[in-house]
Parts: C-alpha cells; sequence; structure tokens
C-alpha cells in the first residue's frame, strides 16, 4: 500500500503541462465525481501533430517536461483518445514515467475493445433516434446527425438499437440513390415516417473518390452546414416526402455517465494506480476479450 500520495490536476489538460497551471488536488475534488461526465480539470486541443512544432518560440515538448521535473512528479497520468495516448507515448519515449487510459466517446483508441464515455453516448444518441412519435403523426423523413468524424460507432450502434431505417457511416460511402430506394420501400410497405442516422463524418461515393484537398474545400464550402443537410437535399430531389433535420450535437458528450460508464472508468481507474504502484510506466490500460 502506498499511504503518502499526491495528486496534481493539470487545468486544461497538456496545455496546464505545458504552462504549469495545476491544482493540487484533494479528496474532496472527487465527491460524486462518478456522476459527473467528461473532465472535472477541463480539456485543450493540442493536436499530437502539432506537439514537436514551435511555435512563437514556444517548445511545447521542452515546456512539459520541464514541468514534470519541476514538479518532481513520479508518474504522468493521461486519460485521452487517440492524439492524447499518441503524445503520452511520445513524453514516455522522452524518458517521463507515464502511463495512460483510453478516454473518448467515439470507441477508436487502439488495442482496447473498450474506452469509457462510449456506452453513455450511444445510449443519449439512441433517446434522440427515437423520434417515431412526431415522424410518424407528420409523415415526415427524418435525417438525424449524430457524432462521429472519422469512425462511426456511435452512429452504428445507436441506429441499430433505435431502429433507424438507415445508417450512413464515415467507414462506407453512401450512394443517395440506394438511400432513396430504401426510404421510398420503407413508406410505401412500412410505415409513413423513415429515421436516418447520419455520421457527421459520413461520405458519398463521389466525394470518397475526391482528392483530399478538393474535398476539404468542399465541407469548408458548406459554410458549417453539416453532411446531414446535404444528405436531405440530395434525397428530396429522389423522393416525394417532407424530409426534416435533426442534429444531436454536443449532447452527446455530456450529461450524466450510465451505470456501464462508471462501473468501467472505476475499473480502469484502479487498474492504473495498481501499474502506478509497482512502477510499470510507459504501459496503457486496455480491454480485451470483454
Amino acid at each position: 500500500n502506498v499511504k503518502d500520495v499526491e495528486i496534481i490536476g493539470f487545468i486544461d489538460g497538456y496545455k496546464g503541462l505545458m504552462y504549469e497551471k495545476y491544482k493540487k488536488m484533494k479528496p474532496k475534488d472527487f465527491y460524486d465525481i462518478l456522476n459527473v461526465g467528461g473532465s472535472i480539470l477541463g480539456n485543450s486541443r493540442c493536436p499530437f501533430k502539432r506537439m514537436r512544432i514551435i511555435e512563437n518560440g514556444f517548445d511545447k515538448v521542452k515546456a512539459m517536461k520541464n514541468t514534470y521535473k519541476k514538479l518532481e512528479l513520479d508518474c504522468l497520468v493521461v486519460l485521452g483518445g487517440n492524439g492524447s495516448i499518441k503524445s503520452a507515448n511520445m513524453l514516455s519515449q522522452e524518458g517521463l514515467n507515464v502511463i495512460a487510459l483510453p478516454k473518448t466517446i467515439d470507441n477508436d483508441a487502439w488495442g482496447t475493445d473498450y474506452t469509457f464515455g462510449y456506452s453513455s453516448a450511444t445510449a443519449i444518441a439512441t433517446r434522440y433516434l427515437e423520434i417515431k412519435t412526431t415522424a410518424a403523426s407528420h409523415s415526415r423523413v427524418f435525417v438525424i446527425e449524430v457524432m462521429g468524424h472519422k469512425v462511426g460507432h456511435i452512429c452504428l450502434s445507436a441506429g441499430i438499437a433505435a431502429g433507424a431505417d438507415v445508417i450512413l457511416l464515415p467507414e462506407i460511402p453512401y450512394d443517395i440513390k440506394v438511400v432513396a430506394k430504401k426510404v421510398k420501400e420503407t413508406l410505401k410497405n412500412e410505415k409513413n415516417y423513415a429515421i436516418i442516422a447520419c455520421a457527421e463524418g459520413a461520405i458519398s461515393e463521389a466525394d470518397a473518390l475526391m482528392k483530399r484537398k478538393d474535398y476539404k474545400a468542399k465541407v469548408l464550402a458548406r459554410n458549417g452546414r453539416s453532411v446531414a443537410y446535404e444528405v436531405a437535399d440530395e434525397l428530396s430531389q429522389e423522393i416525394d416526402a417532407e424530409i426534416r433535420v435533426s442534429c444531436i450535437g454536443h449532447a452527446q458528450r455530456g450529461g450524466n455517465p450510465n451505470s456501464y460508464d462508471r462501473e468501467i472508468s472505476t475499473r480502469f481507474g484502479v487498474e492504473g494506480a495498481r501499474l502506478i504502484i509497482k512502477k510499470h510506466y510507459g504501459e496503457y490500460v486496455v480491454l480485451q476479450g470483454n
């Protein structure tokens, strides 16, 4: 057992480590943390690909190493997705004692079957996709945007759970004529409404063939309108039905976590503490085989 433990929390993640913004955590800081989604310390966008880029004379990696040494840390604990974990691995290679835990709603971190946050986000998305009452009462087709820029796990799981008629994912480029055919069949043979679960990174077959820079230019030209609106516009040319777009948005990232995420994040945390106690640095806690 380790009796003398001091925990330091870095404000806004890596940014706090860079600029020496931190707080010494007390037991009361963790009260009821299981009921809270997100981070009690805040986050910042510090892309891995920019970590080694010196900007305005500021060396981010050097600054993080200096803070680590100045505070005489025994270990740096990183909770985050692919970018955060890549940066954690980089700092480990730079000689710091680091462990990491996979935390992202997208469930796309390497090496683990599960990242905590995913189950809660999927549950929220499922509830939003359960829009049958208003869709049926007005005989409408709904295109509902679900989070998932590069991967479609949330959209796929929520779409299946909610019984969506069509699910559009970043991994499988869609043909709007195939989508229209399915919607027409649904409206003709099954019910007077249809639900399309559309991941924010969904892409058409034609767009998937474009050069990366050309596709980026097209996305920018949308002026903030998401792909769900593009799907709705294209679909309106193919079917005779009232179409509405609804974006779940950041509601998927907040609120109270569900019971599974509370349990599994606790298990991840306990295993992380064991790694620190045993001084098994440079390791990453994962769940495999469920």
